[in-house]
């Protein structure tokens, strides 16, 4: 297994495929027998709750930073051996959270699951920037375009200022007829070319369908290419696909993660074999319409 455990999924720019990367990571490492949990780190512009389908009411990651829960009541579990800790929406919610207790969410977290990817938000602030520091290492994800690599030395910048580390670079949305030398863009920033994730017209689809790439169309050529980026990142065999095929809601996908809040376990290794309990009035947020959210929060320029 590689030394480290926790790692910040960031870049420089929104809309590069940040969320679709550590969901996808998290998911082929879960089917590969890892205890896996994924932490929306962007407080101010959450993503993740889309995948989780959290109640109106449901505690989030931002009651636990404003210190009116624990880490064990915002985590979710979405299927086998992977839950999520999800940011809330709402900005009155937002703006009564303290950063700084991401610290004790990152080290509690630590102690309980093989690997920690951290969402990080994109742009420059303090939210944005504590992660950097407090993972492992850093995972830079940008697209091929050039105001994205540029983005992307700031991010590097940033790691640096934190005492952070840059792990490498992951670029998504490769064409194989490009002229572009992805391993060149790489090297202007000074990182090792971790992987490459290609277009792939089912990655979209995969979001509205709130269900990762790599079990909604395991065979396309980016849930390949991210199973063999988790494969490399965590040193071990990852499956070329769920163990029972595409994996939908009524057989453990990512769809049918528990939509209510969280009930405390008497142990933190068991977070991911908990069942939330039911939420107080039992509405739902719209799947639809979350996911839309993030689908255009990962394509738009």
């Amino acid at each position: 297994m590689s030394q480290e455990t926790v790692y910040a999924i960031a870049s420089g720019k929104g809309g590069v495929g940040k969320t679709t990367t550590t969901v996808n990571l998290g998911t082929a490492l879960a089917q590969a027998g890892e205890r896996v949990a994924v932490v929306d780190a962007d407080l101010g512009m959450a993503n993740l709750a889309g995948f989780v389908s959290l109640t109106p009411d449901a505690t989030t990651l931002h009651d636990v930073l404003a210190g009116d829960a624990s880490i064990d009541d915002a985590t979710y579990r979405l299927a086998k051996n992977i839950v999520a800790v999800p940011s809330g929406t709402d900005l009155d919610d937002y703006a009564e959270t303290s950063p700084e207790g991401l610290r004790d969410v990152v080290s509690e977290l630590r102690s309980s699951f093989d690997y920690v990817f951290l969402d990080v938000g994109a742009g420059v602030s303090h939210e944005t920037v504590l992660p950097l520091g407090l993972a492992d290492a850093v995972l830079l994800v940008s697209t091929p375009e050039p105001a994205a690599v540029h983005d992307s030395k700031k991010t590097v910048e940033l790691t640096d200022r934190t005492g952070g580390e840059v792990a490498g670079l992951v670029i998504t949305r490769t064409r194989p007829s490009s002229d572009i030398s992805y391993e060149e863009i790489a090297t202007r920033l000074d990182l090792p070319l971790l992987g490459t994730i290609p277009e792939d017209r089912m990655a979209r689809e995969s979001v509205y369908a709130g269900t990762p790439l790599v079990v909604y169309e395991p065979d396309g050529p980016a849930a390949v290419a991210y199973r063999r980026l988790a494969s490399d990142l965590a040193g071990i065999d990852v499956p070329d696909r769920p163990p029972n095929g595409r994996e939908t809601a009524s057989d453990g996908g990512i769809r049918s993660a528990d939509r209510s809040r969280g009930k405390a376990g008497a142990a933190a290794a068991s977070l991911t074999d908990r069942v939330p309990g039911e939420g107080s009035d039992g509405r739902e947020a719209a799947q639809e319409d979350v996911s839309s959210a993030i689908t255009e929060a990962e394509t738009d320029p």
